[in-house]
């Protein structure tokens, strides 16, 4: 069976009817229709002769075994946030369903190939991202907290993996997946606008950005507004304005794709008729560079700190979430370069701001690389997400190629 990348497209859409509606892709991770998703996904890999097993995770791994226990890993993710686009991590998955079809026919390989549809890489449902690739990955160290987590409706999120089959007590087992993995190949939508931009339909990702997530907290005095002067007032909101100005100048002189977001500001006590008591900032700072990261984070406390006191308010930074730069491998990035040039004629090497599942296998010390498909108008997460079809193609040609290329390396 050669390789059909037009099919590809045609599962997506496949995919697109089954678990979408007329606002987007509804394959939530833990409901009723990711695991609809999963079982079509069972379907489509069937004829290849793949073993299939879910791990204790909730991992979907299917398995050609080759001449080799060493194993070329090709993942993704099938869940997507509500609403979502129809190719935020479905690309990944089917696309590697038609590199494995290919291998298949063509006898057994010098590696084990394995197929892996990681569970909840969104975090859609209870705000836990990577839940699945971190719990193989062995960086899951947040149990206490995941014990703790609800959805919207209060269900708890050790309830709602039971009736998927998973213990989350059990969860880091699925550490063993990863023992024989040699290598980890992951495809994925940019969603960002560089490569439409530059009018280039593929890329090779450098790496993800590292993530430093804070809540800072402005503390002022509640005041009545028609009472109090300007020139008395102690106006947290105040504080909270000028930081989010702030970090947008300090993303700015950092460079090297630096960004700086100031995602949420809550109010207290939120009335029109009151000066903010207080004001609770989330935010959020990436760079693929440490020592940058690093700065940047300094620089925003440094501000916050001059803020609060021209405002003659308090200031408290709490850390929410952190995680380093994932560089991905050199050896891997030059095949992948050479992979896109091969079905596209040019390439283009960028980082990657959103994490993805690669970034957790990379932390375990597998070789890792991923490439880029461009994104229309570089929306993703909205039913307005696409690509054009003749990119998608080439997508899964370059991912074929690179699968070849590391099959070679890691048996050369």
């Amino acid at each position: 069976m050669p390789l059909d990348p037009s099919r590809t497209v045609d599962e997506l859409r496949e995919l697109r009817e089954l678990t979408g509606d007329e606002n987007g892709a509804q394959r939530v991770a833990w409901t009723p229709t990711w695991a609809k998703a999963k079982e079509w996904l069972s379907g489509k890999v069937a004829g290849t002769g793949a073993e299939e097993e879910t791990d204790e995770a909730g991992n979907q791994w299917f398995t050609l075994r080759g001449s080799s226990e060493r194993a070329l890993l090709l993942g993704g993710h099938i869940d997507s946030v509500p609403n979502g686009g129809w190719l935020d991590g479905a690309l990944n998955v089917v696309a590697a369903v038609e590199v494995l079809r290919r291998v298949a026919e063509e006898g057994a390989s010098p590696v084990t190939v394995r197929l892996v549809n990681w569970a909840d890489e969104e975090g859609a449902r209870f705000g836990r991202s990577l839940f699945g690739s971190s719990a193989a990955a062995g960086s899951m160290a947040d149990q206490d907290d995941l014990r703790q987590r609800k959805d919207a409706d209060g269900v708890a999120l050790p309830d709602a993996l039971r009736e998927h089959g998973v213990e989350l007590d059990r969860a880091l087992e699925a550490r063993s997946r990863l023992q024989d993995a040699a290598a980890y190949l992951e495809l994925h939508i940019e969603q960002g606008p560089v490569l439409e931009s530059m009018d280039l339909p593929l890329g090779v990702v450098l790496g993800t950005f590292g993530v430093e997530r804070h809540q800072v907290t402005f503390r002022g005095q509640a005041a009545h507004a028609g009472s109090t002067p300007m020139d008395k007032r102690r106006d947290a909101l105040a504080g909270a304005a000028r930081l989010e100005l702030e970090i947008r100048e300090i993303a700015k002189g950092t460079g090297g794709g630096a960004v700086c977001t100031m995602g949420g500001v809550v109010t207290r006590p939120g009335i029109v008729t009151s000066v903010v008591e207080t004001a609770e900032c989330l935010l959020d700072q990436r760079h693929l560079n440490a020592g940058r990261l690093a700065s940047m984070l300094e620089g925003a406390r440094t501000a916050s700190r001059r803020i609060a006191e021209e405002e003659r308010i308090d200031v408290e930074w709490d850390r929410i979430w952190k995680i380093e730069p994932i560089l991905f491998d050199d050896e891997l990035i030059e095949l992948a370069d050479e992979a896109v040039r091969e079905v596209a004629g040019t390439s283009h090497r960028l980082p990657s701001g959103p994490l993805h599942d690669a970034a957790e296998v990379a932390r375990a010390g597998v070789l890792t690389v991923m490439l880029f498909v461009q994104s229309l108008r570089g929306l993703s997460h909205t039913k307005l997400e696409d690509t054009k079809p003749e990119h998608l193609e080439l997508s899964v040609q370059a991912l074929d190629r690179l699968a070849t290329k590391t099959i070679e390396k890691l048996t050369g």
